[in-house]
């Protein structure tokens, strides 16, 4: 019986938090699914990141916050997907996504070969300008496995990164404070000429998210 008073009295409070975000407010006001697009936003806003991009990827990108920011920036429409030559978001998530204007969305396993595949075919050959990453795998609980799985997904992004951005390309993705953050921290130091972490004020302060800012790639595989 406690344990259930103890759950209830948490799920009261992060209902009375979130009810109360002025982050989600904003988003229910300007039409954005999520509280998470003002994390980008500010990234963006700060660093500059997306000022010239014209060929984005999104990893990890439902319910699609995210895409909606980029859909705004690069002024995308329905028809915008069909033009192989003009701004192009390539989405990828597990989860469904319901439509972005002038999105593609892929739903499968980034770590999947197939998935893979499709996003190099949706990219259609072109580099990449930016590559940014709000994933996060199903967290156990258990510290040492949670941070090994969040390295290898952000190995991973970070491979695909060297492989597919333009040498002055950029990404964001997001990390957790504990087991395995250092050596983020170095793979990030190790693969972009400029890197910081970076910690949006959208961010929730309880939360151990901090994201990850690569710009310019040292070496290119592209």
């Amino acid at each position: 019986m406690a344990t259930k008073g103890k759950g209830s009295k948490v799920n009261k409070t992060w209902l009375y938090d979130h009810l109360n975000d002025p982050y989600v407010k904003l988003a229910q006001k300007e039409g954005y699914r999520a509280r998470a697009v003002y994390k980008l936003k500010e990234i963006d806003e700060e660093h500059r990141l997306l000022a010239k991009a014209q060929v984005i990827v999104d990893l990890g990108c439902a319910p699609g916050a995210w895409c909606q920011y980029l859909s705004r920036k690069l002024n995308l429409t329905l028809e915008s997907e069909g033009n192989v030559l003009g701004p192009k978001v390539v989405g990828v998530d597990l989860l469904p996504m319901e439509p972005v204007a002038g999105i593609h969305f892929i739903q499968g396993d980034f770590q999947d070969d197939a998935i893979l595949a499709q996003l190099e075919s949706a990219v259609g050959g072109r580099p990449v300008d930016a590559v940014v990453s709000d994933m996060a795998p199903n967290l156990s609980g258990h510290s040492a496995t949670d941070g090994a799985r969040i390295e290898n997904l952000i190995e991973m992004a970070v491979d695909f990164a060297q492989h597919h951005l333009k040498p002055d390309g950029v990404m964001v993705a997001k990390v957790f404070h504990g087991p395995g953050y250092d050596h983020l921290v170095g793979l990030f130091r190790d693969t972009f000429k400029q890197s910081k972490p970076y910690k949006p004020k959208a961010s929730r302060s309880r939360s151990s998210e901090v994201f990850l800012i690569g710009q310019g790639l040292r070496k290119s595989v592209c």
